[in-house]
């Protein structure tokens, strides 16, 4: 078989870009011996990988572009937006088996559940307090539902109707979206909903021995709205007041709030809390398989690569319960990590707590807790599944 990606954006196409979603399943498509390239439009670029096509966009809006290509299948990581409705439906009218992959989490529309829908907007909005907080929540759920509802909606259905299979990045996600596919078209388009999760490099597994008394926090630490970096400061510093052995070790871009609090937190607990700056995938694979813990402060996660990495890893997850975390619910599922009983630094701080008590009473089992998600998040085994929904 020939199974190609595609992403309809002029992203890099250097190793970084094959080092995750539509780049990396191409890689797990070559690693389960099919012939795979990953296809974007754009100029081509010195980095660019040599299983990378770029060309015109308006190429992608061309059916006899796509059937040239000779492909026996076609994966587009285009998170089901309407702008991109021509390319879906020219890769359709050339006949080609497509896989369209949704890296969100669900909330589309007022129909996958109004009650949901309306909590995702108030997190989306940036919660907070205030008549300033309840204005953004209103302004922004008054205008994604009407403009969803008259204008964006019926596209999107459009574009989702093009896919023989509509792919979404976690089962919370796929509740969510077949309630909207059904609301539209009924069980013969939502049957078409199906989960294939973001892959994971290989690289990410437990390499054995034992695991250090450390809380890995990977993250855009300068995106203050979603990952929240004022949530991970608080949560620390009341952690460490209670535990005087865990270490942490905060990787990604920091933001200038977070050196400042790193500064002033005591000398005892400056030294447990180590501020790495990015860092390249070799130390990440390090940190995260010496690590135990995972700990995320997001408001909201499409999907959550960075916590699929530290399973694989055989790290468990600490996170929010939120419905715009809908991966993390099947993140802790395997005996691998809970949930805080409520989002706030005091419900955070307790989750780690008890999280770190589970590995100390030897309740967490980092083989097996790498086992099960390397055999559904690597890779080539992303690969199998999509080789398997397009051969049916």
């Amino acid at each position: 078989m020939r199974i190609y990606t595609c992403t309809p954006v002029a992203f890099g196409g250097g190793e970084d870009f094959f080092a995750r979603d539509s780049g990396l399943l191409c890689r797990g498509l070559q690693m389960i011996g099919i012939e795979s390239r990953a296809v974007m439009p754009g100029e081509r670029k010195p980095e660019d990988g040599a299983d990378l096509i770029r060309t015109d966009y308006p190429d992608l809006e061309s059916a006899a572009w796509w059937k040239s290509l000779g492909i026996d299948g076609l994966v587009l990581y285009a998170w089901g937006h309407p702008k991109y409705h021509k390319v879906a439906a020219a890769i359709h009218a050339a006949g080609i088996p497509l896989v369209l992959n949704l890296d969100s989490g669900g909330f589309l529309s007022p129909h996958v559940g109004l009650g949901d829908w309306l909590r995702a907007q108030w997190v989306y909005g940036g919660q907070g307090r205030g008549v300033g907080s309840w204005l953004r929540f209103a302004k922004l759920s008054v205008f994604r539902f009407f403009g969803g509802l008259l204008v964006t909606e019926r596209l999107r259905v459009r574009h989702l109707e093009c896919g023989d299979a509509i792919a979404c990045v976690s089962p919370g996600a796929a509740r969510y979206v077949r309630r909207l596919c059904h609301h539209h078209g009924g069980d013969g388009l939502a049957d078409r909903v199906t989960v294939i999760p973001h892959s994971v490099e290989p690289a990410f597994r437990f390499p054995g021995g034992n695991k250090r008394r450390q809380v890995a926090c990977v993250g855009r630490w300068d995106d203050g709205i979603q990952k929240r970096t004022w949530l991970l400061a608080e949560v620390i510093g009341r952690v460490l007041e209670t535990d005087d052995e865990v270490c942490f070790v905060i990787a990604g871009k920091a933001a200038p709030g977070l050196e400042k609090w790193h500064s002033c937190l005591p000398d005892a607990g400056r030294k447990r809390v180590k501020l790495t700056g990015m860092i390249g995938r070799a130390e990440l694979v390090a940190l995260l398989g010496e690590s135990r813990v995972f700990y995320s402060p997001s408001a909201y996660e499409s999907f959550g690569i960075a916590a699929a990495e530290a399973l694989c890893s055989g790290c468990s997850v600490v996170a929010g319960r939120s419905v715009t975390m809908a991966a993390f619910d099947w993140f802790v599922s395997e005996k691998s990590g809970q949930l805080a009983s409520t989002d706030d630094a005091c419900g955070h701080a307790e989750a780690l707590v008890r999280e770190l008590a589970a590995w100390d009473n030897g309740d967490r089992d980092a083989p097996g807790i790498s086992t099960a998600w390397c055999a559904r998040l690597h890779a080539d085994r992303v690969a199998m599944k999509v080789r398997e929904i397009l051969k049916r």
